[in-house]
């Protein structure tokens, strides 16, 4: 039986990668593939290769485990770019471990060989995801654009309206220990250094609320 591990990420913390997981074990399990580790984070794609904790942690595990495959649903998942995505599936092959992309039944070793058409392939893929992230953040970019010259056109003030203020409640709530430090006798700056609350804040609070 092969062993493998996973490896499932997302890149906000409004998404959930516990649906990559279920369906790369299902598979797994189908085929008779040994799951040993999954590796998954939510974290920006925009971050290096080695900033990534559950990249560097895969790489680690893959060494010392004898893993024979490492599963993931989509190539985009590898890397922040495609230049870094290729260095991640280069090291595995260096390695003797298989690349296997579910979404698109692709294994980057054939009998213990690189793949020349699989890696193609992932190449091509790598790309256009590249050329999808940069066509949305261009998107949203020109909407935004769009939207504050809309507002400056029809006179309307954006941000929270001028009437808007916190009720005393709430901001004792929120500022609990700041406040606390305050009747302490705490000076703003070392309030600051404390909590990390800007002295700004701590002002505001010391003058409206003690």
């Amino acid at each position: 039986m092969e062993k493998v591990v996973i490896i499932a990420r997302v890149s906000t913390d409004k998404q959930e990668y516990q649906r990559q997981v279920n369906e790369l074990t299902d598979y797994c399990t189908k085929v008779g593939w040994s799951v040993e580790a999954v590796f998954c984070n939510k974290v920006s794609g925009a971050k290096r290769m080695e900033e990534r904790s559950e990249i560097m942690d895969l790489i680690n595990y893959v060494k010392s485990n004898d893993i024979d495959k490492v599963v993931c649903l989509e190539i985009s998942r590898l890397g922040r770019n495609t230049l870094e995505a290729l260095r991640v599936i280069q090291y595995l092959n260096e390695n003797g471990v298989s690349l296997y992309v579910k979404n698109y039944n692709l294994e980057t070793l054939t009998d213990g060989k690189v793949n020349p058409v699989a890696s193609l392939i992932c190449t091509i893929l790598l790309e256009i995801s590249s050329m999808e992230r940069l066509t949305i953040k261009e998107r949203m970019s020109s909407g935004r654009d769009q939207y504050i010259a809309k507002c400056r056109k029809e006179g309307i003030k954006m941000g929270r309206p001028a009437t808007y203020r916190k009720s005393v409640d709430a901001y004792k709530q929120q500022y609990q220990k700041e406040l606390a430090l305050l009747k302490k006798g705490i000076s703003l700056r070392n309030i600051n250094a404390i909590t990390g609350t800007s002295v700004n804040t701590i002002r505001k609070l010391k003058a409206s609320i003690l």
